[in-house]
């Protein structure tokens, strides 16, 4: 679907929307995700594991997504981060740097919070804005 101000972004290599929403909408030379939470898409289950485990499914999830639209994770330009505990920050954030600042790229703008529950119970939570140079 797409009009002449946004297109919507699809793709079976991440999980379907669980609501009235879009994996992500591209308007113009900028991307916009929704969240993505910690299910691997081959099963509809939850990955099994703890912070690390989920923040690697989830940034897998907002690899698909991004590179559906053709796009790719040195394009991001911002991060919001939902936790359920920030005292997982430290480890979610290993397996950020991995995904987002590797050998001396920019890492992009982020915030994280934390909040009190998450959809599915999930630990972890993360969208994202990319834009194209």
């Amino acid at each position: 679907m797409s009009d002449q101000t946004k297109t919507v972004i699809s793709t079976t290599n991440a999980p379907a929307a669980i609501g009235p929403y879009s994996q992500a909408i591209l308007t113009g030379d900028t991307l916009y995700t929704s969240g993505q939470i910690p299910i691997d898409p081959k099963t509809g289950a939850f990955v099994p594991g703890g912070i690390t485990e989920q923040t690697t499914q989830v940034f897998e999830n907002l690899r698909a997504v991004l590179d559906q639209a053709g796009f790719n994770l040195a394009q991001v330009i911002k991060t919001t981060v939902f936790l359920k505990d920030l005292g997982d920050f430290a480890a979610m954030n290993e397996i950020y740097g991995q995904y987002l600042a590797p050998h001396g790229v920019i890492p992009p703008a982020r915030s994280t919070v934390q909040v009190a529950a998450l959809p599915k119970d999930a630990l972890v939570e993360i969208e994202v804005i990319a834009k194209k140079a």
